[in-house]
């Protein structure tokens, strides 16, 4: 006689023997591009990073969080949620396109055009002008944009506040691989950003799940 309790653990002992990197490509090639949503949008993000942004937020308590690329907006209107939870603040969004934006909410400010332009650092500027700020950089992400976004925006962030740069995971793969396009992205835009700034570090605290797509991306402003 079969055993189903028997077969299910053997089925879920399978699942997991599989490796970090092997679910980091998994979940890049089944699920982030059109399995993953938030209230119905869709939202580009590795859920683990997702839990900790609501953490980091309910720490720094910020009026303003910068999200430099926003795609279809999922992870935006999270963003907007998180603020109305703790009641406070607004989510700038700045992109190039909004052909495929589809959300809306109050606490969204969208910001159209290069993030690197100085007609939308004008504008951001502006809205952050006295302001408790977090910035979360979900550009283009070849290293030479990921480090002139990161030098442009910098001084923007609030001490104690973060710098979070997303996506360094593609600088730890081959290239040619579901999670890497090309030879240097975030990670190594990170890493130049560093040497020459003195004012952040990097929170390892937050990759404690292990499972980020963001390695040394959580960068705090300390002066």
């Amino acid at each position: 006689m079969e055993n189903p309790v028997r077969e299910k653990r053997q089925e879920y002992r399978e699942r997991y023997q599989i490796n970090l990197a092997e679910w980091l490509l998994y979940h890049q090639q089944n699920i982030v591009f059109d399995k993953c949503y938030w209230m119905g949008k869709r939202a580009y993000k590795n859920p683990f990073d997702a839990w900790v942004y609501q953490e980091i937020i309910y720490e720094v308590q910020p009026d303003v969080i910068v999200e430099i690329g926003s795609a279809e907006g999922g992870s935006t209107l999270y963003l907007a949620h998180l603020l109305e939870l703790i009641g406070n603040g607004t989510v700038v969004s700045v992109d190039l396109d909004r052909s495929k934006f589809n959300v809306s909410h109050k606490r969204i400010v969208q910001v159209t055009g290069d993030s690197s332009s100085e007609e939308v650092i004008a504008k951001v500027s502006e809205l952050c002008q006295g302001k408790k700020v977090l910035i979360i950089h979900d550009g283009n992400h070849r290293k030479v944009q990921v480090l002139k976004d990161l030098k442009l925006y910098a001084d923007l962030v609030s001490v104690g506040s973060y710098l979070i740069v997303e996506d360094g995971i593609i600088d730890l793969f081959e290239v040619g691989s579901a999670l890497a396009g090309y030879p240097e992205g975030p990670l190594a835009a990170t890493e130049e950003f560093l040497m020459d700034n003195q004012n952040f570090i990097v929170d390892e605290s937050r990759e404690r799940y292990l499972l980020t797509y963001n390695p040394k991306g959580f960068l705090k402003r300390i002066s």
